[in-house]
């Protein structure tokens, strides 16, 4: 679908500006994906991040910046630009009287381009739709999968697909970043865009996040994990004694100390100090786990907001990130 070269960036975004008279819904974001990745593109609802999607698309024209996908300028060659991509709205609608099997082939008709019968009934399959029923008659979660397949059912290079477990059990989710790792795995990208913090850190390689039409950051996640301290729970047979804590090992952070509990927090390259430290008590419980992908956005909006986050609540971006907000 594309000439572009081989080392082109599946999308990139550069600068990219978006004025409605005095309000700034994107202000000079930046962002490159490259070819075969899952890239997340994070942020709370009103972040900028569908304005961002409809601008790739050529629905609305950006005040500054430019967008390609594979090379091709997404607002002077539209039309060539969206052939490249498979899209999936957050909130898809259908033709009237249409069954889930008539929309994928006349989404197919639209494209100019044969359906892949077999790949779409593998489709219908793994994420158990029916396809004769129509569409209009199906639950909110059974729609979001004929958007879904209809999507990926173009096999296009891009894949941008807009809040796509919206709806889904857990079960079908599970199927979806399966299917979506299978996309991977034949080259293809994916822009997937979210306020969901676990099904991003489920599938993503790398993620950009989006505040308030601005990118506050674009990180690597096993990167960001490997590079996070771990969090150790730790429970003695009874409270320590006072001062005990003073001689903690510089490499080790106390987060929490609460009679027999405490909460620590250490690199790698300390934990063998808080071992020995622990040493000399008896622990009836002691419980390490790695970063999760909440964990870092918290440390990281509390290192940009600073105490204001403390009393007065979550981070906006986390304050968004239970399934079903609106």
């Amino acid at each position: 679908m594309t000439t572009a070269n081989a080392g082109t960036p599946a999308l990139l975004i550069e600068g990219l500006t978006k004025r409605y008279g005095d309000v700034e819904a994107l202000r000079g974001i930046d962002v490159r994906v490259e070819r075969g990745e899952v890239f997340g593109f994070l942020g709370p609802n009103g972040a900028g991040k569908s304005t961002t999607i409809r601008l790739i698309l050529d629905l609305i024209r950006p005040t500054a910046g430019r967008i390609a996908v594979f090379g091709v300028d997404c607002q002077r060659a539209a039309v060539e630009a969206r052939r490249s991509i498979g899209y999936l709205p957050s909130d898809p609608t259908y033709p009237n009287g249409m069954t889930a099997a008539e929309v994928f082939a006349y989404a197919a008709a639209v494209r100019r381009q044969p359906l892949d019968r077999p790949y779409v009934d593998g489709l219908v399959r793994r994420l158990q739709l029916d396809p004769t029923r129509h569409v209009r008659d199906l639950s909110r979660g059974n729609r979001q999968k004929v958007g879904l397949i209809q999507a990926l059912s173009t096999r296009a290079p891009l894949l941008i697909l807009d809040e796509p477990t919206t709806g889904l059990d857990p079960l079908v989710q599970e199927e979806v970043e399966g299917i979506l790792r299978d996309v991977a795995a034949e080259g293809r990208t994916v822009f997937f865009s979210s306020h969901i913090l676990a099904e991003v850190e489920a599938i993503c390689s790398r993620a950009t996040i989006l505040r308030g039409g601005l990118v506050v950051d674009t990180f690597d996640l096993a990167e960001q994990r490997r590079l996070a301290p771990l969090r150790v729970e730790v429970i003695l047979d009874r409270p320590l004694e006072d001062g005990a804590t003073a001689t903690l090992p510089a490499s080790v952070r106390l987060l929490e100390h609460e009679g027999a509990r405490l909460v620590f927090e250490s690199h790698d390259e300390g934990m063998d100090g808080l071992v020995k430290w622990l040493a000399r008590y008896h622990v009836e419980r002691l419980i390490s786990r790695e970063p999760t992908l909440e964990d870092l956005f918290i440390r990281y909006y509390h290192a940009q907001d600073g105490a204001q986050d403390g009393p007065e609540g979550p981070p906006p971006v986390l304050a968004a990130t239970e399934r079903g907000a609106s």
